[in-house]
């Protein structure tokens, strides 16, 4: 027998451990990015399924929002968090690509976002995509394109000025915030279809009502919203 087979794997995990993305632990399969009590504990809310969810309800009045949902509650210092932090700032796309395909079969076996003809996901500012390498609205999107069977559209939505972060920023702050900070460049890409809005967290809806209005403007636009998760921390 070689050893070789044994060895290298071995002193790559030294270096490189593979650990679970929610809670670290190095006790999963090398093919999981989570362990099974991470799988276990993962806080869906169901909203797909419900009407009038608590993300539907942050829009009424303010967007004319079809229908709406994210897949997990985001709290701080959970496994949600880190796994998230991991996907958009340590390169962990994968982690995006698995939520993605969770989020696209969910959407899909509850019947209510079934009439979304394209997937649009929300734009980072161009230098902050460039440092980032990715946008992380896109690769959820593409998994879920991939899941749902409708197509995601990357170009013909634009972020245009840069906005600092929303994180501390107050309800009325980051809708100030956003103001004017979204364009479309394809009109007639999307005129008259229904959009699937998506994007990784919603606290406020500040950014997904200011892209909402500005999306709401082109002649025939319906929109349905999709998140990963909601924080109920302004």
């Amino acid at each position: 027998m070689n050893p070789g087979i044994h060895f290298f794997p071995a002193l790559a995990n030294l270096f490189f451990p593979h650990v679970c993305c929610g809670c670290g632990t190095d006790l999963l399969e090398e093919k999981n990015i989570f362990c099974i009590y991470c799988l276990a504990a993962m806080p869906l809310t169901g909203f797909e399924q419900c009407a009038g969810n608590p993300v539907e309800k942050i829009f009424w009045g303010r967007a004319e929002i079809q229908s709406a949902s994210a897949h997990l509650y985001f709290t701080k210092k959970s496994p949600v968090q880190q796994s998230l932090h991991r996907f958009k700032y340590k390169g962990r796309k994968e982690i995006g690509s698995y939520f993605g395909k969770c989020m696209g079969r969910a959407l899909k076996k509850s019947g209510r976002f079934q009439d979304c003809q394209l997937i649009l996901p929300l734009p980072l500012y161009k230098s902050r995509e460039q440092k980032r390498g990715y946008n992380q609205a896109a690769v959820l999107g593409h998994a879920i394109s991939a899941e749902m069977n409708i197509p995601q559209f990357m170009r013909c939505l634009e972020r245009v000025k840069g906005t600092a972060t929303q994180t501390h920023k107050y309800r009325i702050q980051r809708w100030q915030n956003m103001e004017d900070k979204f364009r479309v460049k394809r009109k007639e890409l999307i005129c008259g279809e229904h959009i699937l809005l998506v994007d990784d967290v919603i606290t406020t809806g500040a950014t997904l009502e200011a892209c909402a209005k500005t999306l709401l403007r082109i002649e025939g636009v319906s929109l349905s919203m999709a998140t990963l998760a909601h924080s109920v921390s302004a």
